[in-house]
This record gives structure tokens, C-alpha cells and sequence, in this order.
């Protein structure tokens, strides 16, 4: 099958490789336009234009330049960007999207499963339309999220999962999709201010924030990642540091495990508290 390819980010290679190894012609990868990083402003090409190149296939930043080309069909992986009705009118087009949709349409689907302490998540392969996510279903599959499970951990079990689904749905005529049915949640972007651990929440909630990635928290005056930590049954005033890590929070307490200083490297909390010595009482955050 003559296919366009849309997608940016790393999870979106396997997806692409899988494809033009199942024998499909990509006769076009669109992803976002090269970015300027660093002080040197090298610049960073996404993922999929990499892989893309090193297999041969044309990329673009355009995604006008879909109008010019022969495809029979449009796979959207991690695109991160609404696609024009124009577009839509030219070329059908299937989406891979990491929720059991219609729960958490939108941005972050994984992170707010997590966050909202669902018992099970998925993938689902479906038919793109204007709507954000509101397009029929070809085919999903089902998940179970672990008691400990990370964002990083379930986002590569599902873009295993989603690659597989969809090399099974573009081997077959895609038919007509099952429109989605069941209560609508939207997975919102992730936004800076949210990953600032607010000790007066319970120490579950908190939890699932640090196995989202990116919490943090502030030790004297300096930022403090959390890269690891596990609930426990302990109470204190919220933010106060305990022995062996624990820090009270508004309901239970958080043990500490793997911490990462500003400007340092990651670390056990042992490690950091034999440098740091925090005082009987010293508390995290504000």
C-alpha cells in the first residue's frame, strides 16, 4: 500500500519501521520542522525525520505537501498537530492513539490514565476526522496498568502493542470503523506547573505524579527532582522530612528513593542525605 506517514517523536519510530518492513511504500513523512537547541543552536531534527531519512523515504514539514502527492492512505503516530479539513478531504487517514478511546481524547492519554489511577488503558487504531479524537474505531487493544507502573513503562508497552495493531489493520481492507462509544474524558497537555509536588496532597496522588516524570519539589531554596519514590504509612505536617526519606503529605507520606539535585545527577535519597544532612523538622517545597 502507497502510504503518507505523520508522526514526530521517538515512539512514533517503531510504527514507521514496521510499516515499510511489512512491505508498504512510505511516499511521505510529515513531522515538525527542525528546532535550534542549546546555546551552540545545533540543530535537532524529530525522530521520524531521522528514521525516515536513514530509510530513504522524502520528509517534510509541510503538510500542504500531502496534497501533491499519490497515497492511498494517511498513518498518524504522535503527530502533535490538528490536521487541516482540506487534508482530511484529500487523503483518509488512521491514527494510532494510546487510550481505549472515547476515554482521554487528546494530548496526554497515558499520563492522565496514570494519573487518574486507572485499572487498565490501550491502544487504539482509528479513523482521523475534524473532531479532536472523535473518529471511529478499527481495532484496539487492552493494557492493565501495574500498581507501579511508570508513564516511560507504559508508554513503550503500548507503542509495542500499537505497532503490532497496526501492522495487522493495514494488512487487511480497513472496512468501516466502530464509532466510539461510553463516557468522553480529554487527556490535556501536561503543563509546567503541574509537576510541582504539592505536599498537602495525598501521598497516592503524589506518587503517581513522580511515576508520570518530571516531578519536583525545592530543598532550601533549590529545585529537587523526584525521580522515584514509593507511599508509605507515616503522618507528619505535609512537607516535613522524616527518617530514611519519608516526607509527610496530606494524607500518608512519600518514601523518597531515587532524587536528582539541581545541577547534579541522579541519586538514592541515602546518597543525597549524607551529603545534604537535612535537620530534624527540614521540610520540602515552599
Amino acid at each position: 500500500m502507497r502510504l503518507a506517514f505523520l508522526g514526530t517523536p521517538e515512539m512514533a519510530v517503531p510504527e514507521l519501521r514496521a510499516i515499510v518492513a511489512a512491505g508498504h511504500d512510505i511516499v511521505l513523512a510529515i513531522t515538525r520542522a527542525d528546532r535550534r537547541r542549546g546555546r551552540g543552536g545545533t540543530v535537532s531534527a524529530s525522530p521520524v525525520k531521522v528514521a525516515a531519512t536513514e530509510l530513504g523515504i522524502p520528509v517534510t514539514d509541510s503538510i500542504d505537501d500531502l496534497l501533491a502527492i499519490d497515497a492511498e492512505l494517511g498513518v498518524v503516530v504522535a503527530y502533535g498537530r490538528l490536521i487541516k479539513p482540506p487534508i482530511l478531504a484529500h487523503l483518509q487517514m488512521v491514527n494510532v492513539h494510546f487510550s481505549l478511546l472515547p476515554r482521554w481524547r487528546g494530548a496526554a492519554p497515558v499520563e492522565r490514565a496514570l494519573l487518574a489511577g486507572d485499572d487498565v488503558t490501550g491502544v487504539c487504531i482509528m479513523a482521523v476526522e475534524e473532531g479532536l479524537d472523535t473518529g471511529g474505531v478499527y481495532a484496539r487493544q487492552e493494557l492493565p496498568i501495574g500498581p507501579r507502573a511508570t508513564a516511560a513503562e507504559l508508554r513503550a508497552a503500548l507503542v509495542e502493542i500499537g505497532t503490532e495493531l497496526l501492522v495487522d489493520v493495514l494488512a487487511r481492507p480497513l472496512g468501516d470503523p466502530e464509532p466510539q462509544h461510553g463516557d468522553v474524558t480529554y487527556a490535556h497537555k501536561i503543563e509546567p506547573f503541574e509537576l510541582v509536588i504539592d505536599w498537602t496532597t495525598p501521598a497516592v496522588a503524589i506518587d503517581r505524579w513522580v511515576r508520570v516524570g518530571g516531578a519536583w519539589t525545592t530543598f532550601r531554596g533549590r529545585r529537587l527532582k523526584v525521580l522515584a519514590g514509593e507511599p508509605a504509612a507515616a503522618s507528619g505536617d505535609p512537607g516535613t522530612i522524616g527518617p530514611d526519606g519519608l516526607v509527610a503529605a496530606g494524607d500518608g507520606a512519600l518514601r523518597l528513593v531515587t532524587v536528582q539535585p539541581e545541577g547534579k545527577g541522579p541519586m538514592p535519597w541515602a546518597a543525597f542525605a549524607n551529603g545534604a544532612r537535612p535537620q530534624r523538622h527540614e521540610r520540602l517545597g515552599p
